[in-house]
């Protein structure tokens, strides 16, 4: 065999070597990064939604699926969120970008009560 390397052979050491380094660094002490933010859903039907509370990560964004046959809406007077009156199969989505425990209420319905915790 000559000192040659094979065709790639240089750039398959290459791209090992920092695969191995990005291990290391996962290894030892790196903060892993947060939760990815997601999608989540909250379903109303019979009179409550479910579930609650949700917890989700900061950054995620809720959407509540009316499923029941008469309407109702998502009131969160924390963060001044108010949704439009849902009809059955309507939706409404709001992100959360900070954490915290946030209650809401339907404004049709007020002993209607759900809760999203926002970690």
């Amino acid at each position: 065999m000559t000192g040659t390397s094979e065709p790639g052979g240089h750039a398959r050491r290459s791209l090992l070597r920092r695969a191995l380094g990005g291990g290391a660094l996962a290894l030892f002490g790196v903060p892993a990064r947060k939760a990815a933010a997601e999608t989540k859903e909250v379903i109303i039907d019979n009179f409550s939604f479910s579930p609650s509370p949700l917890i989700i990560s900061t950054g995620s964004t809720v959407t509540w699926l009316n499923q029941d046959d008469i309407p109702h809406s998502v009131v969160c007077p924390v963060l001044e969120v108010k949704s439009q009156t849902l009809d059955t199969d309507d939706t409404f989505s709001f992100q959360f970008d900070k954490p915290g425990t946030f209650d809401y209420i339907c404004g049709l319905h007020p002993h209607m009560r759900g809760q999203v915790m926002v970690m």
